[in-house]
């Protein structure tokens, strides 16, 4: 039996609600999805990659057909590596289709059979980034429409704020 496996890569500092929605499309259209948590020192993550797994997987503990993983390789090895050919890529607006566009044939032109799949949030959720919970929490705003419970408590204690 063939199994259609869906890597979902990303920062996921912090994983938020539109994160976590497209995760529970996703879930519903592959047999198994892998959040793949980048390493991503250039971007210089406020969390380790270890502390975004741990996060991620909290989260998502209630998902039988989700798994998370951390990765510091590229993409397409890792992709490989879990047995895919296939990645889940979210746009929240028009703006993230040219980098996606781009990243897309890149990774094609590396691995032909490389195919990406491209989500689109529910609307309510399709303005929330990572960047944004980061800057409200470390100003001590409410991030509870965006995150959930746990990733706030994590955010607020990394910034010493409390809402």
């Amino acid at each position: 039996m063939r199994t259609h496996t869906v890597v979902y890569p990303g920062t996921f500092d912090p994983i938020t609600n539109g994160h976590i929605d497209l995760i529970e499309r996703a879930a519903r259209l592959f047999d198994r999805v892998v959040v793949a948590v980048a390493s991503s020192q250039k971007k210089g993550p406020l969390f380790s990659v270890e502390e975004r797994v741990a996060l991620a997987q909290t989260v998502l503990t209630d998902f039988d057909n989700v798994e998370v993983t951390g990765f510091n390789v590229l993409l397409t090895d890792f992709v490989t590596e879990q047995g895919a050919n296939c990645v889940l890529r979210g746009l929240r607006a028009v703006a993230d289709f040219e980098y996606e566009f781009q990243l897309a044939n890149m990774n094609r032109a590396i691995k032909p059979d490389f195919e990406s799949v491209f989500l689109t949030p529910a609307e309510h959720l399709s303005f929330i980034s990572s960047s944004l919970v980061r800057e409200i929490a470390s100003l001590g705003g409410d991030i509870s429409p965006f995150v959930p419970a746990g990733v706030a408590d994590a955010l607020y204690r990394r910034f010493g704020t409390q809402r």
